[in-house]
């Protein structure tokens, strides 16, 4: 008796170990095995799995500068497709990919992907069987069976595991490849319609501009003193004669046009048209184009795109900021502003010129250890929260720059916060609360003067210069018409 209870309580100990190694073996697997990258049009793009779900159906997953996007394509079983871009190379790739020869740019995107996951899907068979035979090895060890008896222990849990695995992502293994080769492009998988083409602006070239900023009111300048004779769209946009757009030009001697425009977005300011009351202004990049011989690209953008104000308002009037509402709000925009994001980098990497771009991060406003603002309803633990949705609008302009091989430049304000004794913010009661005085303006313009410097001597060597060559940033007057910024402040 006592025997083949043993007997019986090692064949439920085997049995149990069994399932338990499938279960860890194939949660391994998903763990570590590596996406697969796939390359097309000058994108690498990782193919790779989600975290299981316990649904047995449902959208995939599209990774894009950090967000994690649900796909509009819709999968079988509870494994599903994760797509992670991880690097924009638009221009000489671009031609060369979309060559005649070629498939059709949107069929190649789709058969890509479906190799990857097929490939991913190959590889992780492989990993499972491998962590199930260790797995099994080490459980035969501990119930000390013979040789025979681990043999058979080995090809029965590899058997078992493989069937769990092959059985549980078995849908999607199969039909997967079949949706994916529909894909046309990454935008189309986050649900955003492909921007239209950005019009060319009417006028001549501007061959003497050097440097172009874009961007929302902070790369204007508003609040600060404006023009002495403005043109109607500089006051639409309330541009600054203070603007870190002029600081640039002044500080480096360099032509400097300055298009941003307060409240503009990337779908309503840079890439499209932006209603200004009574004018209209059009996409700032179409005029950008006009600058044939810039060097570098500055942008500035995000907040507007976010609804910034808003949350500010509205932090101003509810008991916390990190609302299951307010935080619900945030991340639709985010989302939406990461693809609309991705579409801007890829327009800004296929400029026949192959300008430095340098993508402006968001400065800190606030200062938590302070408590000027309490009154006002917004306590340090609310200017926390703040401070880390801004972070993670940071995050996405940070990776979405490095991705595309540009330059992330964040302005320094530390000890110049809004409730600091030389505050580079404006005011709360100021024409533009929030936004940078003329001293953060000049702030903001030295760390991006450093880093063109940067970008340029760094491309040195591999775009040697030439007496034809127009990309080196070569000094050149300022813009006539324009008065000469008022003094600054001090920056210490």
């Amino acid at each position: 008796m006592r025997g083949s209870a043993r007997g019986l309580h090692r064949r439920l100990a085997v049995v149990a170990s069994t399932v338990l190694v499938a279960a860890v073996s194939i949660a391994v697997a998903l763990l570590v095995t590596p996406m697969q990258q796939v390359s097309l049009a000058g994108q690498t793009v990782g193919v790779g799995a989600a975290a299981p779900s316990l649904s047995v159906s449902g959208p995939g997953e599209l990774d894009l500068f950090g967000q994690r996007l649900p796909t509009t394509l819709r999968f079988d079983g509870p494994v599903r497709p994760r797509l992670a871009l991880t690097q924009i190379t638009l221009g000489s790739q671009l031609a060369a990919a979309f060559a005649p020869h070629r498939p059709s740019p949107e069929r190649a995107i789709g058969a890509a992907l479906a190799a990857g996951w097929t490939r991913y899907f190959a590889w992780e068979i492989v990993i499972t069987a491998g962590c199930a035979l260790l797995l099994a090895g080490a459980v035969a060890g501990w119930l000390r069976l013979p040789v025979r008896q681990t043999l058979v222990l080995l090809a029965v849990t590899a058997v078992c595991t493989e069937a769990i695995n092959v059985g549980g992502i078995m849908a999607t293994a199969y039909t997967a490849p079949a949706r994916l080769r529909h894909v046309s492009s990454l935008v189309a998988l986050a649900g955003v319609a492909p921007l239209p083409a950005v019009p060319a602006a009417p006028g001549p070239p501007v061959p003497g501009v050097r440097v172009v900023v874009m961007g929302d009111s902070t790369a204007a300048g508003i609040g600060n003193p404006g023009f002495v004779h403005p043109t109607r769209l500089e006051r639409a946009c309330q541009r600054s004669a203070d603007s870190y757009a002029v600081d640039l030009g002044v500080i480096s001697n360099w032509r400097v046009l300055n298009l941003a425009c307060s409240s503009a977005t990337i779908v309503a300011g840079i890439l499209g048209p932006q209603p200004l009351g009574t004018i209209t202004a059009p996409p700032q990049l179409a005029v950008a184009k006009k600058a044939v011989n810039a060097s570098a690209v500055v942008i500035s953008v995000g907040a507007d795109d976010l609804g910034w104000s808003a949350l500010l308002q509205l932090c101003t009037v509810t008991p916390e900021c990190d609302g299951r509402a307010a935080t619900a709000y945030f991340q639709q925009r985010l989302h939406a502003f990461t693809v609309s994001y991705y579409q801007l980098l890829r327009r800004l990497a296929a400029l026949p010129t192959r300008p430095v771009v340098v993508i402006n991060l968001y400065y800190d406003p606030f200062d938590t250890q302070m408590h000027c603002l309490d009154n006002l309803g917004l306590t340090p633990a609310k200017e926390k929260s703040l401070l880390g949705l801004l972070q993670a609008l940071n995050g996405v302009l940070a990776s979405g720059a490095r991705a595309s091989g540009f330059t992330a430049v964040t302005p320094n304000f530390s000890g110049h916060a809004l409730c600091d004794a030389e505050p580079y913010v404006q005011g709360v009661h100021s024409r533009a609360p929030f936004h940078p005085t003329i001293a953060g303006e000049l702030a903001i313009a030295l760390a991006d003067g450093q880093a063109i410097d940067r970008a340029i001597a760094a491309r040195a060597p591999a775009v040697p210069p030439s007496p034809s060559s127009s990309r080196s940033l070569s000094p050149s007057p300022s813009p006539r018409g324009r008065s000469a910024p008022r003094s600054r402040g001090s920056t210490s």
